[in-house]
């Protein structure tokens, strides 16, 4: 399918689809021109000419939707998206609009703004340029409410732990609101019928408008300068949440925080709430309700006083009584000096007998010990040790002698009887009775047995004195019989 566009002194402008010869063949556009002199544009001033109509054309106006990529660079400004569910568009807030807002822009957020479209032309992109924004469903002046509540509290300046305890009957209360406004008549009504003569100082500070942050910041620091009041009552009455706006502020907050005397905080009507309520050590749902809370009734604390002054001296005259019912048993129960003395004496000589009594047994029995002691160490003395060690030596070398002289003539006798042995097993005996030793020449063995000789063998036969030797002619097996 081919389409032509045709150049007639303005936009292209197509012609009707021709079909191309051949299918096979490459269709590429035709553009017929006119001889007309042709414009061309920059890019520059392309864009350019697309951002003056734009301006021109939509100067001013209102644009709802979600924000989605939002960034705050170090320039301040906040870059985002705005984007519904077919179309988004590129946003800016510039620190200067900004600076204004009441809440923090968020991701997700649905809103509703008010500025003028415009082109950024170095990228060529047209965006919003917001003027004023502000959360779509609720104020902003709600949205930044909740915002500061929510850090305040992550901060940790509503906790229990940090309130202060107001005193029950107090020397001086501090007002602080506006001198000319209806609470403080309220309040000064209230607290002068509860208590008359109580002390109570005004501070007088704007409660809306511009000045009125910086006036409660002031009214509450000069409040702990002077440190002369037990607590002060930040107060005013009811309004939108706009004419409360000062009771919001963060400055108001952290003031309240950082105050070292309590504070009370009555702002507005009993459904009114504020951050300053949720900081302060004590909420009073209006003016005139504080003052009740704060304030006791003196004719009640009259009555009190009355009522425990005599509880009081019910509790003394009985606390008197039973202390003299108990002197009075103590009395019944005290015994004359004299005769506890004289008790103690006896006690006293019996209880000197019985030490007495009891040291003579004590002695007694330590005697007898050291008598026996005394025996040990006697039969256990080292002189009689000794002359019973030495007569125990003298016996046992005794002993030793008649033992000694016994072994010696036992083993003489012994000697006597192997030398008499040895005298008869000698060889050189055997000789001198007549007997001979015949043995082999050759390796001197002695010879017991005639077949141990062969004949002709020659022999020595050894004598009583000298040997002989000789020839062995022949030989006989059995000549003991010729003995």
């Amino acid at each position: 399918m081919l389409v032509l566009y045709v150049y007639k002194d303005g936009p292209f402008e197509p012609l009707l689809p021709l079909a191309c010869k051949s299918q096979q063949s490459t269709c590429a556009p035709v553009i017929h021109m006119t001889t007309a002199a042709k414009t061309i544009y920059s890019v520059s001033e392309l864009t350019k000419k697309i951002k003056a109509l734009l301006e021109e054309t939509y100067p001013f106006l209102w644009i709802q939707g979600e924000i989605s990529n939002f960034r705050m660079p170090a320039s301040g400004h906040y870059y985002f998206t705005l984007k519904d569910a077919n179309a988004q568009i590129s946003a800016v807030m510039f620190r200067g609009q900004n600076k204004n807002l009441r809440f923090i822009p968020e991701d997700g957020m649905s809103v509703t703004g008010f500025g003028r479209v415009s082109v950024y032309s170095p990228r060529g992109a047209y965006q919003i340029i917001l003027e004023y924004l502000e959360p779509s469903g609720v104020g902003a002046l709600q949205a930044a409410f909740e915002q500061l509540k929510a850090k305040l509290s992550g901060e940790g300046l509503f906790d229990a732990a940090y309130k202060k305890e107001l005193p029950l009957l107090p020397r001086k209360i501090v007002l602080i609101t506006s001198a000319t406004g209806a609470a403080v008549h309220d309040m000064i009504r209230v607290m002068q019928r509860r208590y008359p003569n109580i002390r109570i100082e005004i501070f007088p500070a704007s409660v809306q408008g511009d000045q009125a942050v910086p006036d409660i910041v002031s009214a509450i620091e000069l409040l702990n300068r002077r440190n002369d009041a037990d607590f002060a009552v930040l107060a005013r009455g009811g309004g939108s949440l706009e004419d409360l706006r000062a009771f919001n502020a963060e400055e108001v907050a952290r003031a309240i925080f950082a105050s070292g005397v309590p504070i009370v905080s009555a702002v507005g009507h009993e459904t009114d709430y504020t951050i300053a309520d949720f900081v302060a050590d004590l909420r009073a749902p209006t003016p005139s309700a504080a003052a009740e809370m704060v304030v006791p009734v003196k004719a009640e604390l009259e009555n009190r006083r009355l009522q425990l002054s005599r509880q009081l001296a019910a509790g003394a005259y009985k606390l008197i009584d039973d202390r003299r019912r108990r002197i009075r048993q103590l009395a019944d129960r005290l015994v004359h000096p004299k005769r506890r003395l004289d008790d103690l004496r006896l006690r006293l000589d019996e209880l000197s007998n019985r030490l007495q009594a009891a040291f003579q047994r004590r002695l007694g029995r330590e005697k007898e010990r050291l008598d026996w002691r005394t025996q040990r160490l006697y039969a256990n003395s080292p002189a009689i040790l000794l002359q019973e060690r030495r007569h125990r030596v003298a016996q046992l070398q005794q002993r030793l002698c008649s033992a000694a002289n016994s072994l010696v003539r036992t083993r003489a006798m012994q000697a006597g009887a192997f030398n008499d042995r040895l005298n008869a097993l000698n060889p050189a005996a055997v000789l001198q009775r007549g007997y001979s030793i015949a043995r082999r020449r050759s390796d001197k063995c002695i010879i017991r047995d005639a077949a141990e000789v062969e004949t002709g063998e020659i022999l020595e036969i050894l004598l009583a004195r000298g040997k002989l030797t000789s020839l062995v002619k022949g030989k006989q097996e059995d000549g003991q019989k010729e003995l």
